[in-house]
């Protein structure tokens, strides 16, 4: 099976550079500085299950070669609509893209553009950065995928997948519950980033906060209303789970999305927060945390594009 990554960055090089190292044939789709940095000093993984070096290979726009059985879509939500034009040529009829995005939106764009069989459902969970060397560090032992068809069943394209998946150093699961896996990292995402950003602070932080604990269950259950309403609800077990992480005492606990604002980054605000709150409004349910969470981060975001004109 050919696959194809499209980046190599924090979540596409971890994983990617996992099956590499497993001997599967996997090509990175990289810009052209990443090119040179990976062609000097190799695709370098630091991580507590056991640290790497693998000779990539690499591909850029304009030597893509011939279709892939396989796509790992490993790129933020604000880069999709140029990434899909770069892979373009490397999509066929059977290619699957397993979209590592956040929030739902991006299933319908894929398959806009490339049909709707070609997207497969799939969760990634992971905590990794890239470090000033450009080397992959790998937080802590989570390092899971999921996927599966959205009906739930095993196909012939899920199980090869599966069997190539299985062996690497990262947890891969065929899951016949892939979509609401899917829909509760959302819930998760929705609540953690709308409160962390709109607080400006990490959970431990807003639990400790006059009011803070409220606050966060107060969101949590608007977020709850628009999935149960609109998409797959969560499991009791995960719900209880959820609850008990966002009001931990002490809690340095953060998403992504907290980390770009507080270092002046680009954030995925109309993918995680604004099209949850946009469903809901479709569906009739009011959600004015989630709303005010928003809006706040595209001031947020208005002013950083303002400033980097």
């Amino acid at each position: 099976m050919r696959i194809l990554v499209v980046g190599a960055g924090a979540t596409g090089g971890y994983f990617g550079g996992r099956l590499a190292e497993a001997g599967r044939d996997v090509t990175f789709l990289v810009r052209p500085g990443r090119a040179v940095k990976l062609k000097e000093s190799g695709l370098q993984i630091t991580s507590p299950l056991g640290d790497v070096t693998v000779t990539p290979k690499i591909a850029t726009t304009d030597s893509l070669d011939g279709r892939f059985d396989a796509i790992l879509m490993t790129v933020k939500a604000y880069t999709l609509d140029a990434a899909m034009a770069d892979v373009a040529p490397a999509v066929g009829p059977e290619t699957m893209i397993l979209p590592f995005l956040n929030g739902m939106r991006h299933m319908d764009v894929l398959a806009g553009r490339f049909g709707a069989s070609v997207p497969l459902p799939c969760v990634c969970k992971i905590g990794s950065t890239l470090d000033e060397a450009g080397r992959v560090v790998h937080f802590n032992r989570l390092s899971e995928l999921v996927y599966g068809e959205a009906d739930g069943k095993p196909s012939e394209r899920t199980i090869a997948l599966d069997t190539v998946m299985q062996g690497a150093l990262f947890d891969a699961k065929l899951s016949p519950a892939v979509m609401q896996e899917m829909w509760q990292k959302w819930t998760m995402l929705a609540t953690i980033g709308a409160a962390t950003c709109l607080m400006r602070g990490t959970i431990g932080e807003i639990e400790a906060a006059p009011g803070g604990t409220d606050f966060v269950l107060a969101l949590l259950e608007e977020v709850l209303a628009v999935v149960r309403a609109v998409g797959v609800a969560p499991a009791d077990a995960f719900v209880e789970t959820i609850r008990k992480s966002l009001t931990q005492k002490g809690s340095p606990q953060a998403p992504s999305m907290y980390r770009d604002l507080q270092s002046g980054a680009s954030v995925e605000a109309d993918q995680i927060v604004g099209d949850m709150a946009a469903r809901g409004r479709a569906a009739g349910i009011s959600t004015p945390l989630l709303a005010a969470a928003y809006a706040n981060l595209c001031v947020y975001q208005a002013r950083r594009d303002a400033g980097a004109a």
